[in-house]
């Protein structure tokens, strides 16, 4: 297998996007994409677009894209995991590459949930996993679902609602100085604690927003990386697993197993210390539709022991200088969460802090040169985790 590098990067504005159609937006960042690594469209050999749709106009996005950033006739075509969507789009043009069946692929993720009213996108979102068993007889939404699982951590643990609006106030914190953030306000934990409840003991700024947004990514081959760029990241190696598509045949509601899994995977992949990883990432970036979902993926991926979560939390543990620090671009939390761009931008993220590049006062100490991403797709459904390095695999 070949060795792949994330040679050029690029983000477009997250948030409510009313001034640009589904592929303006992907252009924003394919553009800043190939500006970044000084080629143009003629020299990708295929492109993947990230991208779930059930609420926009467009059901072929990966075609639209194409014609629209001059990528025809080149190959594209479309990949889907629900949120976990980005990393999935990733992971399949790094496998284009690895394989020797391409030299440069674009990843694009991209969204435009806002094309729907709210209630149909609480819809749409809230029949991901079992249709039948949980939406139409239950009448679970996705809020509804993590709830599930912060009821579970309080009653187990001692979690308060205090320690979930700890995790929205760090990602707000940073999210205000990220210019591509769909929020850039500051929050407090009062401010969150009096805002509404959307399904107990979530409230709404325990809560990502529905977000407009895209992230692009070029990938190449070693000897192609290293002609276009004298810094490329590299992707170190890749952990994935799926969950039941019915809640009810869970175990329990304190983590996700898929999660457990991808990140064994992962670790045994890269030869990191499953007990103690904080000792090999300079930075992460951990899935957090919900403030209890970050809160969970500190333990499941091993970051924290069960159960303490929330002290960790507490401490601030979780900020740059503390043990890991954790989505520094403002998390979905923040900088929003367009489903299809949402794992994309995370690697756009983390290959610019590797790079030592974002803005004053997010910037991650980068000691090891070794960075993470955690993406979920849906309710544990489908996990993907990644880990990125300055240094070649």
């Amino acid at each position: 297998m070949k060795r792949v590098a994330i040679v050029g990067t690029g983000i477009a504005r997250y948030g409510y996007r009313t001034d640009a159609t589904l592929a303006e937006i992907a252009y924003e960042a394919i553009k800043e994409a190939l500006d970044e690594a000084r080629i143009g469209p003629e020299d990708i050999d295929s492109f993947v677009v990230g991208n779930v749709g059930s609420w926009s106009s467009e059901p072929l996005p990966a075609v639209l894209i194409g014609e629209y950033a001059g990528l025809v006739p080149k190959n594209g075509i479309r990949v889907e995991a629900a949120c976990a969507t980005g990393l999935a789009a990733t992971r399949t043009a790094y496998n284009m590459i690895a394989s020797g069946e391409a030299s440069i692929v674009l990843v694009i993720g991209v969204e435009k949930m806002n094309e729907s009213t709210t209630p149909q996108v609480v819809e749409l979102i809230g029949r991901a996993g079992n249709y039948f068993w949980e939406f139409q007889n239950f009448g679970m939404t996705f809020p509804g679902y993590y709830a599930m699982y912060a009821t579970s951590y309080m009653k187990r643990f001692g979690v308060r609602e205090e320690d979930l609006c700890e995790v929205a106030v760090k990602n707000h914190y940073y999210g205000s100085m990220n210019p591509k953030a769909h929020f850039q306000n500051r929050i407090t934990v009062e401010q969150c604690m009096s805002s509404r409840y959307v399904a107990w003991p979530l409230k709404l700024y325990d809560s990502s927003p529905i977000t407009d947004g895209a992230a692009a990514l070029i990938l190449a081959s070693e000897d192609i990386a290293m002609k276009i760029t004298d810094s490329p990241i590299w992707i170190r190696g890749w952990g994935y697993a799926n969950g039941t598509s019915n809640l009810s045949k869970r175990s329990d509601y304190i983590g996700l197993e898929a999660t457990r899994v991808a990140a064994e995977m992962l670790y045994k992949k890269i030869g990191v210390d499953p007990k103690n990883p904080a000792k090999y990432f300079d930075v992460a970036n951990l899935h957090d539709a919900f403030t209890i979902a970050e809160l969970m993926a500190l333990s499941d991926m091993g970051f924290v022991k069960k159960g303490e979560e929330h002290i960790v939390v507490r401490e601030k543990q979780t900020y740059i200088g503390g043990l890991i620090p954790v989505n520094l671009d403002g998390g979905l939390k923040a900088k929003g969460h367009p489903i299809g761009a949402t794992g994309v931008g995370m690697l756009v993220e983390l290959t610019r802090q590797l790079q030592q590049r974002v803005e004053r006062g997010r910037q991650a100490p980068i000691k090891r040169g070794w960075a993470l991403a955690h993406n979920v797709g849906g309710t544990g459904h489908y996990v993907f985790t990644a880990a990125l390095s300055v240094d070649k695999p």
